[in-house]
């Protein structure tokens, strides 16, 4: 590693585990401060001991949570949004309830972090805003992804607004669009369906490279996004799926 976030803060959510543990990591490990946040006390403290690394609770879908954090945190120069939620089915098998909470955590918990920490960014002259969005979005339509689908669409055309919004004042915004990528809440998900090797075996088979991207891959995304080597990006929604919505 080298020190590309070197004299950054940076503040992670969903922290704990997954996409978002390494991302804390490559961060920490880039040179940056980093804030990890998550609702997960046990899973968080294993990171409280990382260089670089400090923890706390968080519930994104807790506004009162959140507008506490942007009053007691250190404005950040880098916000990765990466709190969300799959839920599997069709919208038959999406009621009202499903449908607000998708959409309470995969888009408004990112619209109240940036509503709360923007205007600390901006006060410090700009930053980067990294938003996990999927290609299971406006990008392709995956099987009974029916309201993940449309809950990811949406982060893609808000981080595109955002950009454009403040493209002048220094703050960056870019989604990131990942493919089907090893984690626990994968795992927990192919368990949950019932038969997991045949579950495994088709996530892995509608992959053109034949097989699952890792957490450690979406890792060096988003420290690109996060580095001033992309200083010249913003509004982009970033298709990392190893061919799948290319074929």
């Amino acid at each position: 590693m080298t020190d590309r976030l070197k004299g950054k803060t940076a503040i992670v959510t969903a922290a704990a585990q997954g996409m978002g543990r390494t991302a804390v990591l490559a961060f920490a490990a880039e040179g940056a401060r980093v804030l990890a946040t998550d609702v997960n006390a046990e899973r968080l403290a294993a990171l409280a001991d990382v260089p670089g690394v400090t923890t706390r609770l968080l519930d994104v879908t807790d506004g009162a949570a959140v507008a506490a954090l942007a009053a007691e945190a250190e404005a950040p120069d880098i916000l990765f949004n990466c709190a969300g939620f799959v839920h599997h089915g069709t919208v038959l098998d999406c009621d009202e309830a499903a449908w607000d909470f998708s959409f309470d955590l995969n888009v408004k918990s990112m619209y109240r972090m940036i509503r709360a920490l923007l205007p600390g960014m901006l006060d410090n002259g700009g930053g980067s805003v990294i938003n996990m969005a999927s290609v299971a979005s406006s990008v392709i339509g995956a099987p009974n992804r029916f309201v993940y689908g449309a809950s990811k669409a949406a982060v893609i055309g808000m981080t595109k607004a955002l950009a454009t919004d403040f493209v002048a004042r220094g703050v960056r915004f870019n989604a990131v669009c990942p493919g089907t990528v090893e984690s626990p809440s994968l795992e927990g998900r192919m368990r949950a369906l019932g038969d997991y090797e045949t579950t495994r075996a088709a996530f892995v088979n509608r992959q053109p490279m034949g097989r699952l991207g890792t957490a450690e891959e979406i890792a060096h995304l988003v420290v690109y996004l996060a580095s001033d080597e992309s200083a010249f990006m913003t509004g982009q929604a970033i298709v990392i799926d190893g061919g799948w919505s290319n074929t």
